[in-house]
């Protein structure tokens, strides 16, 4: 700044006019320069901002490589052991009916394992191991004497999007899958027809829709079909290949296990979010009953467990949600490792397992029908007048029950309180007295030691209007496993095991819910594809009031 030219001013009014104005320029600048300052300081730390948040979003990128890649690895050693344990266990002592299960099994997790690891690489390919180029399976054409029903998929405008010029039309691309619609199989035929315009030379046509076995022969319904048929009819594969030929339509069981797989693999998210739905509930139903699962090395079965678990059912709950859980023993760890953080009330039988999840926070309910059947049982060996007397008291909590059955929560509590609690006093005091009058080792003491050392978790109910009186729920649920272990025989694998748990879970939810389950399923499995996991919930198959 340039003070010498105060020096020529012999003016005082100019003389200060001018000092002001070098002021004001002095002032001005040095904000000027402050403000350069401060954005300066802004932007580098803007900068250094976006380099930590870059630096992180690589971290987490990095993490997700490796942990992408370690999984990988880990499915395809577990596809090379699938495949040795396929082609290396040959026990003589397997019977026909156990080679051609395992053979179905096998067949089942190899595809699960190969469709999970097609997915990891599929979306995240990995730079050091790029997947190998996917070549298109030779394949038998479909039968020429099932029917063709086509459908045209035309682009939305008969317009150039570019242009606007018109199309003309230049070829069909055509999409042939086996469909089915039992017990009728035809030919699903879907045409793209592909357009162009003279113009500009672009090619207009719709997208070919996304299909859950890439490049499969199956249509979701016939899919749909092979799931149903095993896991709600109880139909082996072996039968099933057996009524498809009937039909003209011969598909091998490997091919059928294949498929199975596949879907199992594709539904596993569905049955996941289905569990984490069931844990929000306040109260939950939980039975097991065994299973056989086969050791093929030994040649022999050993026992496993399908454990249930389903929401309590009164005016007012949410839709019911069924999930069952396979696990090779019947530990109570399983029932703590699925309830994870949970803390409501669980109704249960007396089995032991349970009792370590008391402890934890979780309240128990103890199941008046198991308490029921104790005295039934004993009436009906020996007509004892007692057993008599305890079944027409118990009678009365179940008539009370009926009256309340429409009635809101509130309603019902209100009601046990005035009707149920007087009854379970009176019987209280009744039991009380028998202790001194019935023999120690008799079927008698046997069913009234059940009842008192169960009492407390008996008559908690009368407390919660939405508490269950009984276990049925769970018990009718799980009933149909007893048919299926009579087709089924035992399962194959633990991963067989656990995907027919997931796929069963799916399907008891939607009988449940009042959904017929092969229209479910073939509408999930035909939009599962393209779905996105924040509209997961969209598919499962729950009433929607």
């Amino acid at each position: 700044m340039d003070w010498s030219m105060l020096d020529d001013i012999d003016d005082p009014v100019q003389l200060r006019e001018a000092a002001q104005a070098l002021l004001s320029s002095m002032a001005a600048t040095v904000q000027t320069t402050q403000h350069d300052h401060e954005r300066a300081c802004a932007e580098r730390d803007a900068a250094l901002e976006t380099v930590a948040r870059q630096r992180q979003v690589v971290q987490e990128r990095d993490r997700a490589i490796v942990l992408r890649d370690a999984r990988i690895a880990a499915l395809t050693t577990e596809i090379a052991r699938l495949r040795r344990l396929q082609f290396t266990a040959r026990s003589e002592r397997m019977t026909t009916e156990q080679r051609d299960l395992f053979e179905e099994t096998m067949a089942a997790d190899i595809a699960a394992v190969e469709a999970e690891l097609a997915a990891l690489q599929a979306h995240s390919p990995s730079p050091s191991q790029p997947p190998r180029p996917r070549l298109s399976p030779k394949r038998q054409p479909l039968a020429e004497h099932l029917p063709r029903i086509e459908t045209r998929h035309e682009p939305a405008t008969c317009t150039c999007p570019q242009c606007h010029g018109d199309l003309v039309h230049i070829s069909d691309q055509v999409s042939e899958r086996l469909a089915c619609k039992p017990p009728v199989f035809y030919v699903k035929r879907d045409i793209y027809p592909q357009y162009a315009c003279r113009a500009c030379e672009q090619v207009v046509a719709e997208p070919v829709a996304a299909a859950l076995i890439d490049r499969g022969q199956a249509d979701a319904s016939l899919l749909a079909q092979v799931v149903i048929a095993k896991y709600v009819d109880h139909l082996p594969l072996y039968r099933q290949q057996a009524i498809y030929a009937r039909s003209g339509v011969e598909l091998s069981r490997s091919t059928l296990a294949e498929w199975v797989g596949a879907v199992g693999v594709a539904l596993q998210p569905l049955a996941d979010r289905l569990a984490a739905q069931l844990r929000e509930q306040a109260i939950v139903h939980a039975d097991e009953t065994p299973v056989a699962l086969l050791d093929p090395k030994a040649g022999k079965t050993r026992r496993a467990y399908l454990w249930l678990f389903r929401n309590a059912h009164y005016p007012g709950a949410d839709p019911p949600r069924v999930v069952f859980q396979f696990h090779p023993n019947r530990s109570g760890d399983h029932a703590r490792q699925f309830l994870k953080d949970w803390r409501g009330s669980l109704m249960v039988d007396e089995y032991s397992g349970y009792k370590g999840l008391w402890s934890l926070g979780i309240t128990e309910l103890a199941c008046w029908a198991h308490v029921r059947r104790k005295w039934f049982d004993q009436h009906k060996a020996s007509g004892s007048p007692i057993a008599a007397e305890a079944l027409a008291r118990i009678g009365v909590l179940y008539r009370i029950e009926r009256e309340a059955a429409t009635m809101t929560v509130e309603e019902r509590l209100v009601y046990r309180q005035r009707c149920a609690r007087p009854v379970l006093d009176a019987l209280k005091t009744w039991l009380d007295g028998l202790q001194h009058t019935v023999m120690g080792q008799s079927g008698t003491a046997k069913a009234l030691a059940y009842t008192l050392r169960r009492w407390d978790a008996l008559v908690r109910y009368v407390d919660n209007g939405a508490s269950p009186i009984d276990n049925n729920l769970a018990e009718n649920a799980i009933r149909p496993i007893a048919l299926g272990r009579k087709n089924w025989l035992f399962a194959g694998s633990e991963q067989a095991g656990r995907r027919a748990a997931a796929i069963m879970s799916l399907l008891a939810t939607a009988k449940a819910n009042g959904i017929e389950p092969h229209a479910w399923l073939e509408n999930t499995l035909t939009h599962l594809p393209t779905t996105l996991n924040r509209d997961i919930d969209s598919l499962l198959p729950l009433r929607r009031d």
